[in-house]
């Protein structure tokens, strides 16, 4: 579906600067996103939980541009083993799924330094991090109007066909880059196991080192290492973070050109994918409750071509990825899932399979249109 600029200005998109709560909660509510705040930014010690095989010691360390929830230099590398035609090993029990990269003191102590990539691999890749903003509300999107969206056969015959992803349960994904994680507590949960080396609840398994079990006294901390009152306090600071307001036109000249670069982000086909406007469903959250949010994205995935090809998922292929959401584009130096892309011609000349057709519309754009275009993309 095809949001037109003028839907996305009656729509009142749910919006504020970035890192602040989204508007509307209640003041219990903004008293859980403070506490999730604190959490987010806390350092963790090996002594609290904290590996012994983790990326980074807190959740700020890599969410941190241009504010905290935001972005980071920092890679994680993923490696799989494809099986064509379909199907694929993520090499959850080899360390695939997240290759760490420090060790705490004791576990150093015991020779291991980092995991290594899987040797049964055949992909892998180095994802940047993602913005957390906003999360809440594509949380909130009824999974009835992501599948609407969907076209796996192409019945319109447009060239495009994305499709639901999936997690190893088979509930409908819509976070990670593979759209493999369903809902925000899973995301945290996940981030909390891979990243920093923390059980929860949800994840009380501390894991392996490339399938081999963690010597003995490298791992002192009981289990669940991050409680349920701190897992709920983490997913509800993310969930009420708010996307990422536009910015302004600097004058009416400007804002005509930018409202024809919107236009013209229809015309040649970017947002049939990098859909404008969500809408989210009912919910007991008033916050949450039947809003828009502006996040250029589908949540779906897409067949991207062979030059964006990647790792596998529990339910892609390695040219799959979930559309890139471009809301809050204007912060980000790097571009594409693994940063390769400096500037948005670079980033769409990279486009291949379903995203053809818009690629070359862009590159046959006259000059003065393509500016027009680029100044749009610049106020995300």
């Amino acid at each position: 579906m095809d949001d037109g600029a003028a839907d996305l200005r009656a729509a009142g998109a749910v919006a504020a600067a970035p890192g602040e709560p989204i508007p509307g909660l209640t003041p219990a509510q903004l008293a859980e996103f403070r506490a999730g705040a604190a959490l987010f930014n806390k350092v963790f010690s090996p002594a609290e939980g904290l590996g012994p095989l983790f990326n980074e010691n807190q959740c700020s360390a890599c969410h941190t541009d241009p504010a905290p929830g935001g972005t980071g230099e920092q890679r994680l590398r993923k490696a799989t083993r494809f099986l064509p035609p379909n199907r694929c090993d993520t090499l959850t029990a080899e360390g695939g799924e997240n290759v760490r990269t420090q060790a705490t003191p004791l576990l150093r102590a015991r020779g291991i330094r980092r995991e290594t990539v899987p040797a049964a691999a055949t992909e892998q890749a180095r994802f940047t991090v993602p913005f957390l903003f906003g999360l809440g509300l594509a949380e909130a999107v009824p999974e009835a109007e992501l599948a609407a969206r969907a076209d796996a056969a192409d019945r319109d015959h447009d060239g495009i066909s994305g499709r639901l992803g999936r997690d190893s349960d088979g509930r409908i994904g819509r976070f990670g880059r593979k759209a493999e994680t369903p809902g925000i507590a899973e995301f945290i949960a996940d981030a909390l196991h891979f990243e920093m080396g923390l059980t929860s609840p949800l994840r009380p398994d501390e894991g392996t080192v490339n399938g081999r079990p963690f010597p003995p006294g490298s791992d002192p901390t009981p289990e669940p290492e991050v409680s349920q009152r701190q897992l709920d306090l983490l997913a509800a600071y993310v969930r009420f973070l708010a996307p990422i307001r536009r910015a302004p036109a600097r004058d009416a000249e400007d804002s005509a050109t930018i409202a024809r670069g919107e236009r013209i982000f229809h015309e040649i086909g970017c947002a049939a994918c990098h859909t404008p406007v969500l809408r989210t469903g009912p919910s007991p959250v008033a916050a949450l409750d039947h809003k828009a949010v502006a996040l250029y994205s589908d949540l779906l995935l897409h067949d991207m071509g062979p030059a964006l090809r990647n790792v596998c998922g529990r339910a892609s292929t390695p040219t799959e990825i979930r559309t890139a959401i471009l809301m809050g584009l204007r912060y980000r130096r790097e571009l594409l899932h693994d940063g390769r892309a400096l500037g948005i011609p670079e980033a769409v000349a990279a486009h291949g399979g379903e995203a053809t057709r818009a690629r070359a519309a862009f590159q046959a754009l006259p000059l003065a249109q393509r500016l027009a275009l680029l100044r749009f993309l610049d106020t995300l």
